[in-house]
């Protein structure tokens, strides 16, 4: 058997990551879109002003 490289591995653990999500989800009762599990984090730097207002 071939050895998988560390990207093939990530892909596919990423694939199947979202895959259960949504059937968690499905279990609960809601009803995900495909993009439930493509969340855009925010830059560090908008983390960072928010955080800084609320420490005010």
């Amino acid at each position: 058997m071939e050895k998988l490289s560390l990207q093939t591995k990530k892909t596919w653990f990423a694939k199947h990551r979202k895959a259960n999500f949504a059937a968690s989800l499905r279990l609960e009762g809601f009803v995900p879109s495909p993009s439930d599990g493509d969340i855009k984090l925010p830059t560090r730097d908008a983390a960072l002003s928010a955080v800084r207002l609320v420490k005010v």
